[in-house]
Order: structure tokens, then C-alpha cells, then sequence
């Protein structure tokens, strides 16, 4: 269900999702209002769940984390048995970063930001040793051309 928002609300979204560890200060002068009552939103739009947890968005690449890979996957099992044991799989492996289920020919698509290629197949064996699944097709991103966080507001 969406939440209502104004534009004053949509100001102050937009410059979190620019830099969410800006001032207050500067946040309420940016929009054009005062400290408390853009303190106000912003605690009514937590509360509301329109604004999740602050996080650090951390360079992949400078850690040393250089493949990605989108990972499809197809399977024959759609019991809740197998469900929670694959959604299970997913949650405990921390190079797993993107997980969809999907309609159409790919049951599930998963982006995974691993080390490298023998990483990537640490990966896969161990997956597929806790699940059964019908075909895995990992590809390689040769480049991020795009990747944010922000929505359209």
C-alpha cells in the first residue's frame, strides 16, 4: 500500500537518497523548511516503513569483490518444502546480494558478487549440493554501466 506523500516529503526522500548522512541543517535548508519539522517527517516516514535502515554503500570492486554474476535458475520442485529450503540457501550465503522470483521460462534470477571465478564455483556447487534445481545459468557482468539505489520520485 502506497503512503501519501507531498512534495516536501518527495525533497527530503530525494536528498536522503542522495546522501542520507547529510545534516539535518542542511537537509531542511535544501528544501526549504527548519530542522524539527523535517526531523518530524522523517520519523513519521520510518515509522510509516517508507524509509528502511541507513546503510554504508561500499565500493565491491575496491575490495576486492570484482565478478558479478547474474545467476538464472529453473527448477522442477515448487513445493514448500524445497521453497524454504532454497529461500534458506539464499539468505545464508552472503555474496548472494539480489534475489527474484519470476514469472515466465526462469524461475529465479540472483545477482552474486563474488571474488572471482573459482569463488563463483564455491558458490554454485555448494548451492546446488543444498538444493535440487533443473538448470543454472551464471553470466558474467563485463561492466556496470548503472546501479543505484534511488527511485524515481
Amino acid at each position: 500500500m502506497a503512503v501519501r506523500l507531498d512534495e516536501t516529503d518527495r525533497k527530503i526522500l530525494s536528498q536522503l537518497q542522495q546522501d542520507a548522512a547529510q545534516s539535518l541543517d542542511d537537509i531542511a535548508r535544501k528544501v526549504g523548511s527548519s530542522k524539527t519539522p523535517v526531523w518530524n517527517r522523517i520519523r513519521k516516514m520510518r515509522e510509516a516503513g517508507v524509509i528502511g535502515p541507513q546503510v554504508a554503500v561500499l565500493d565491491a570492486e575496491a575490495l576486492g569483490f570484482d565478478a558479478c554474476f547474474f545467476v538464472l535458475i529453473r527448477t522442477s520442485e515448487h513445493e514448500a518444502d524445497w521453497q524454504a529450503a532454497f529461500l534458506k540457501a539464499l539468505k545464508d550465503r552472503p555474496e548472494v546480494q539480489e534475489a527474484h522470483r519470476l514469472a515466465g521460462d526462469i524461475d529465479y534470477i540472483l545477482k552474486v558478487r563474488v571474488r572471482n571465478a573459482r569463488a563463483y564455483d564455491a558458490f554454485y556447487q555448494a548451492l546446488i549440493s543444498e538444493v535440487k534445481v533443473h538448470n543454472v545459468t551464471a553470466l558474467l557482468s563485463m561492466e556496470e554501466i548503472k546501479s543505484t539505489t534511488a527511485l524515481p520520485l
